[in-house]
Formats: structure tokens, C-alpha cells, sequence
């Protein structure tokens, strides 16, 4: 049995997927949005984020559009400073290696602050991130690394806030609803199939957008495509994110692009569960490292913790540490720096070990090489140019002398009792290879020609990401192109009723 009635079927609940159903509604479209978790699981990866969003500002005022309610306190006791779309730009090529998609780049950059604009009409709280992403200098606060602004409640605050201005438009979201095929004629997509614990049905709609994430949480696909290993990491967001967009739309003949063997993985806490916890959030997460060091179960550094500020190094780290034996790492940090934990290191889920002496602190490091752990602290405190200040603000060149495995910046001894080490293995958060768009999020097939009624947006979207991402990019692609598929959608709607086939739908199998 058919299901009739709309015109735009947006597949996926996060950020992506209602920023791209708002935007159809605007058109006028009649939107029906489905969410393969139960609601309460809803949001996709958005859920699990802490809500930092990456955006182009020329400073105060442009803040100010976005967060209206900052007070003047606020304001007095803090430096904003700037980030400007050519820093922006720097940063995407940078991280990538220079192969981010330049067409998709700028649109993310240039549309980056509209969007966010839009975003606060829409009913979208935004503040500035003072505990993640600023240190007080002279009395001030001073942001850093190009990332100024969460929404408030983080992830589950954003995805609350877009869900109720779905709502607010009349906008039906359907929980427990998957997606397992696409409904076509071997031309237009008109539909989906769609799964629910009542059975099967078919819903059919002039215009499919896929804003339902990449394919981290399906562990044959991670090891197809990232390598052997990848089963062995932990997923830090949803275990609904099996790449059901991806697999639904290669499977009519949709281009695939972007980084296949790659993906974003951070420093995860080593016991985390399997899955994500929407309890927990993102406070599994371990990124303080650039403070002090890691070392491997053959007690021996392995890594620049020092080589960029943490925005731009934590979204690639996640794959070293999977590649050391045993798969883990242990963070080891003195006590002139443990203030400057971020507040994920303070969660009661977490694998910690705390010592007065280094010797005590080697004995307690599980799985680790106690004497060449020693050895390594002892070669690396002697190598640390104690003449350059620490400033944890800016690349401050406080490095390292004649290591093997240098460090650039932020160079600190590890001798001053009481120590602290975290254990972390790998927690992927979304893969980077997806589909093929066009500039108006149009799916395109492997002539390169458009898929009539098939939008994407998000993270199943490939081309943007390579290798590494900016942190706080994700947001913002998401709901950057969010936007731009859900306007293309409500457009087009008029051309694809007109060009609707009568032909029958091709018996295209679903995934499920």
C-alpha cells in the first residue's frame, strides 16, 4: 500500500536533514521527514555533538546577528576576534591536503554565515563556547583555532530547537521509520520504501533528499572501505548510521566521491561502549593532548601532540592511535597543565590513573612498557626548550630538540607530581566518502548527469573531506547543504510533477 501526500521525503533526523526540511517548507512543499531511530535516539550524529559550529564572521557585530542575547559582560570581558572567509578557506585546504572539493568548499565558506543567520531565525540558540574553545589572557577571554560559537544544549539543543521549528511549519516526522529503498522508473526517483515495526509500505513524494549520515556504524562497510582494524573502533555518535543513504542510492546508479578510505576519528576514552551513549554525549572524547604526551603500549611517543591547535589535528588522530599495538594509547599530563583540561577529562566514565612519583605513574599505565616509559619522559623532558613560554593561545614554538618524534608547540615537561594519564583507543565519528552532488545538492549518477528527484546533504555527501576536517565543520556542512537541498527540492518540485513517468518502478532491492 502506497502512501500519498507529499512532496519532499527527507530521510534522516539530525541536523542536515531538518535544516533541509525547514527549507522545502519554506518553498511551500508539504515535508515529511524520516527518522530511523526511535525519537528518543533522534538527532544522528548531531545528538552526540557538543553543538560547535564553524562559521566566516567579521567580528562582533556579525556575533552579535547570531547570538542577540550576549551581554555586555560578556562582551567586555572577551576577545572574539575575527574569522574571516579566507581563513576559513585556508583552514578546509590546509586539513585536506589541498583536495576538498572547490566548488563544494565555497559554497560551504561563502554561505557559511547566512546559513547560521537563518539557523538563529529559525529559533536556534547559539552562545560562545568560554569552556571548550577560549583562555583568559590579561583578565580577557581569547578564542582560538577559528571556532567561536555552540548551540546551546549542544547537540541534543540543536536537534531539539530544529525539531520544534519543523514543527512550528507543520512539518511530520515519523520515528522508528526507515528508509530501505528508493522508489524509481529508472529515471525520477519517486519515493521510498519504507521500514517500520508495523511491516513495509511504500511512500511515495515528487522529491527524495538522503540527509541520513555516513556508514561509521556498520562494521563490514568500515572494514571494506577504511581497512582491516577499523572493526575494532569504538562509534561515537549513532548506531543507526549504517550508510543505508549511500547504499540505497548507489544502488540506482548514484556516483560515488570523496575519501573513501577515510574518515573522522578522535581519541576516544578505551572503555566506551560500542556505540555511542546519549547520556555520556561527547565526553568520551580526549582532546586535550596537545598540553602533554602519548605514548604507546611500547611506552614511546608516536605522534606531534604539538603540531596544530587541536581543532585541526584531533579529527585524524583517532586513526593513529588505532594503528599502535593494542590499539591504545595513554595521555599522560604533570600537574602545571591539569587545569587546563577540558571538562570531558572530569566525567565519571572515564579510564584514569593518577601517581606522585613517574615511577608509581608507569606501574599503573596497563599494557604499557614501564622502564620505556621511563626512558621516553626522561628524552623527552631533556629535549623541551625551556627558554620559549608556554602560551596555550597561539602556536607559542615551545618545541622540542633532536626527537626522533618532535614537538612543535606547547612543550611541556612531564616532571611535576601529581601526574594524571588517560587511556584512549579510536572513536570514529563519520567516514568521508558519499555520494556525488552538484552545487544544488542534486545526486548525480556515474554520467555525471542529475538523478531527477534525489537530493543529498550531510554527512553521506563525499568530496568536502579529506584525510582530516576543521572541527566544528560538520555542523556547518550539514547545515549548509541542508539548506541548499531542501530550497533545490522545493524548486524543482514544479518541473518534476510535470515530467513524472508513468513508466512502473524498477524492482530495485532494498537494504533491509
Amino acid at each position: 500500500m502506497a502512501d500519498h501526500g507529499f512532496d519532499v521525503i527527507v530521510v534522516g533526523g539530525g541536523n542536515a536533514a531538518l535544516c533541509a526540511a525547514l527549507a522545502a517548507a519554506e518553498s511551500g512543499a508539504r515535508v515529511v521527514v524520516l527518522e530511523r531511530a526511535p525519537e528518543e535516539e533522534a538527532g544522528g550524529n548531531s545528538s552526540f555533538t557538543a553543538g560547535a559550529i564553524r562559521f566566516a564572521y567579521r567580528g562582533l557585530d556579525d556575533l552579535r546577528t547570531v547570538m542577540p542575547d550576549l551581554t555586555e559582560e560578556e562582551i567586555a570581558r572577551t576577545d572574539f576576534g575575527t574569522y574571516s572567509e579566507d581563513q576559513f578557506f585556508e583552514d578546509m585546504f590546509r586539513v585536506t591536503r589541498n583536495r576538498t572539493d572547490p566548488v563544494l568548499c565555497e559554497l560551504l565558506v561563502r554561505r557559511s554565515f547566512a546559513t547560521v543567520a537563518w539557523m538563529r531565525a529559525n529559533g536556534v540558540r547559539f552562545q560562545p563556547i568560554y569552556g571548550r574553545q577560549a583562555f583568559k589572557v590579561d583578565g580577557r577571554f581569547k578564542f582560538w583555532g577559528g571556532l567561536t560559537v555552540e548551540a546551546w544544549g549542544g547537540g541534543p539543543g540543536l536537534v531539539k530547537s530544529l525539531t520544534d521549528a519543523c514543527r512550528r511549519r507543520g512539518i511530520d516526522i515519523r520515528y522508528a521509520s526507515r528508509a530501505v529503498r528508493l522508489l524509481t522508473d529508472g529515471q525520477a526517483v519517486q519515493g521510498v520504501m519504507v521500514k517500520t515495526p508495523a511491516g513495509r509500505h511504500d511512500l511515495d513524494g515528487s522529491a527524495v533528499i538522503l540527509a541520513c549520515g555516513g556508514f561509521e556504524a556498520d562494521t563490514e562497510m568500515r572494514t571494506r572501505y577504511l581497512g582491516p582494524g577499523w572493526e575494532l573502533a569504538k562509534v561515537r555518535g549513532s548506531r543507526f548510521n549504517t550508510g543505508d543513504g549511500i547504499k540505497m542510492a548507489l544502488a540506482i546508479g548514484a556516483s560515488p566521491a570523496g575519501n573513501w578510505s577515510g574518515c573522522h576519528a578522535v581519541g576516544w576514552d578505551f572503555n566506551a561502549p560500542e556505540f555511542g551513549d546519549l547520556a555520556v554525549g561527547d565526553g568520551f572524547q580526549k582532546h586535550s593532548y596537545p598540553w602533554g604526551i602519548m605514548v604507546n603500549a611500547a611506552g614511546r611517543r608516536f605522534v606531534d601532540e604539538g603540531a596544530d591547535f587541536r581543532n585541526y589535528t584531533y579529527a585524524k588522530y583517532g586513526r593513529v592511535v588505532l594503528e599502535q599495538p593494542g590499539n591504545f594509547a595513554w595521555q599522560v599530563f604533570d600537574a602545571r597543565v591539569l587545569h587546563l583540561l577540558r571538562d570531558e577529562y572530569r566525567i565519571r566514565q572515564v579510564t584514569k590513573v593518577r601517581a606522585d612519583t613517574l615511577e608509581e605513574l608507569a606501574a599503573k599505565l596497563d599494557g604499557v612498557d614501564a622502564v620505556a616509559f621511563l626512558d621516553e619522559v626522561q628524552t623527552y623532558n631533556a629535549a623541551v626548550r625551556r627558554d620559549i613560554p608556554f602560551n596555550p593561545n597561539v602556536k607559542d614554538g615551545r618545541g622540542t630538540s633532536g626527537l626522533a618524534v618532535p614537538k612543535s608547540n606547547w612543550a611541556n615537561t612531564i616532571e611535576q607530581a601529581p601526574f594524571e594519564a588517560y587511556q584512549v583507543g579510536c572513536g570514529i565519528t563519520f567516514t568521508f566518502g558519499g555520494l556525488r552532488i552538484d552545487p544544488d545538492a542534486r545526486v548525480l549518477d556515474q554520467d555525471l548527469r542529475p538523478i531527477p528527484g534525489l537530493y543529498a546533504a550531510g554527512e553521506l555527501v563525499g568530496g568536502l573531506f579529506f584525510f582530516n576536517y576543521p572541527g566544528g565543520t560538520g555542523l556547518m556542512n550539514g547545515a549548509v547543504f541542508g539548506r541548499i537541498a531542501g530550497t533545490t527540492a522545493g524548486a524543482d518540485l514544479p518541473l518534476l510533477r510535470r515530467t513524472s513517468s508513468t513508466l512502473p518502478r524498477l524492482p530495485v532491492p532494498s537494504i533491509a
